[in-house]
């Protein structure tokens, strides 16, 4: 299992995602799942995984040699029109990757199903920021749906939307992603740190600040044990319940 978010602000997009992938509680590893397409000054675009990771490693490698690959030859996330298409792009390629893992056809209930998040901005676009199904089709955030979650989604979503704000600065947003992670953390041994961090500006049309955050860093120990020590004081503060009222 995994956790990612993607979070669409009015200054740019941010994304996090953890590093812990499992196969059985005495088989564990640490593995990068956010990946990094940039031509700088025409596009910068944010991958991230959750799901079978061979599946999706396969996935991040023939986006990579088909990046590479002559303009004649295949479809290229380095040459899509827009976002929209780096969507249609990714999610076909991963179609792909599951059909050819599939006996009889694509499964994307089975166990090489995956979902991915991506967003970015291509020159000439405006910054976007797309969920992508097993099935290989996508949605859209909007206002109504301005952030993605991927993986093991249901232990950091309540404080996402109690505090989330569109017009909260990067330094807000990876506060808010930190403690939804944490809770996350506390609560699923298959989430876990290192996480790695990216914040794209809008506009920028390059890489933003990317950065890891660590176990013992001191940032994240701050936070986690603030948080616990927030929450206790705020259920002390609440009146308690009387069984004669």
């Amino acid at each position: 299992m995994t956790y990612c978010v993607g979070l669409k602000l009015d200054c740019g997009l941010v994304f996090m995602s953890d590093t812990r992938t499992n196969a059985g509680v005495d088989n564990i590893s640490t593995f990068r799942k956010m990946f990094l397409f940039e031509a700088p000054q025409e596009r910068c675009i944010t991958l991230m995984t959750a799901g079978n990771l061979a599946t999706t490693q396969a996935v991040v490698s023939l986006l990579e040699e088909r990046g590479k690959a002559p303009e004649n030859r295949s479809p290229s996330i380095f040459r899509a029109k827009s976002m929209f298409g780096v969507a249609k792009l990714i999610g076909e390629t991963l179609r792909e990757v599951i059909e050819s893992h599939s006996t009889s056809g694509q499964q994307a209930d089975s166990s090489f199903h995956a979902t991915m998040i991506v967003g970015g901005q291509i020159a000439g676009g405006e910054p976007r920021l797309f969920l992508i199904y097993p099935e290989g089709n996508f949605i859209e955030a909007s206002e109504d749906t301005p952030f993605f979650q991927i993986g093991e989604t249901k232990y950091g979503r309540p404080i996402l939307v109690r505090v989330y704000d569109p017009n909260m600065s990067f330094e807000a947003a990876v506060k808010l992603l930190t403690l939804s992670f944490d809770s996350t953390i506390k609560a699923n041994l298959s989430v876990n740190l290192p996480l790695d961090v990216h914040c794209y500006e809008n506009d920028s049309l390059t890489e933003g600040r990317v950065f890891r955050l660590h176990a013992e860093d001191p940032y994240f120990q701050t936070i986690s044990a603030g948080w616990g020590v927030a929450l206790n004081n705020a259920f002390s503060e609440l009146p308690d319940f009387s069984f004669e009222n």
